[in-house]
């Protein structure tokens, strides 16, 4: 149940910043965010920069930290922030699930489909923030890229007060270009 050491694998999905802006007003009461597929830590430094404390882990980089192993535990943090390993979606959403705190996982919007995580969206909840546009990732082979998917943040516990929520992404490619 391990994401893929090899960094040209399609689940190397790093994502940009940027994703975060529309979450941050609901991450506020949250001081401690776990990202336990932290990555390159795009995700962690936008995060610490947003005044928040941050337990940055990944199996890429300690075998000993599995964030979907059943014995594995870690403490002190209030909500767990993430863009999982593609493959692992239903893994990593059905332990956000189980483990209680409030969750914010960036998924395709194809994770509405499939029974197996309907049914916890019917037991549990869930509220969504979709994005006006196709998020940015940055990939191993192919550098910054817009993606062929949409993507939003499957969220629990974080009281978005509404199912849907929609978005604009900010696009930093122009802010840079105007200063």
């Amino acid at each position: 149940m391990k994401p893929p050491k090899n960094i040209k694998y399609s689940d190397d999905f790093q994502t940009p910043p940027n994703t975060l802006e529309p979450l941050y007003p609901f991450l506020e009461p949250y001081k401690t965010i776990w990202e336990p597929a932290a990555g390159e830590c795009n995700l962690v430094r936008a995060l610490e920069n947003h005044l928040h404390d941050v337990i940055a882990t990944d199996i890429q980089y300690d075998e000993s930290i599995d964030f979907l192993a059943d014995d594995y535990f870690i403490e002190g943090y209030d909500a767990i922030v993430t863009n999982p390993p593609y493959s692992l979606k239903n893994n990593f959403l059905a332990k956000c699930y189980e483990i209680g705190k409030p969750f914010a996982l960036l998924l395709p919007l194809t994770a509405l489909e499939s029974w197996e995580r309907q049914k916890y969206y019917v037991k549990y909840g869930l509220e969504l923030i979709l994005f006006d546009k196709r998020i940015n990732f940055i990939t191993p082979s192919k550098g910054k890229s817009a993606s062929w998917f949409a993507s939003g943040w499957f969220t629990w516990g974080l009281n978005i007060g509404k199912q849907l929520t929609f978005a604009k992404l900010l696009d930093t490619t122009i802010l840079k270009e105007k200063e």
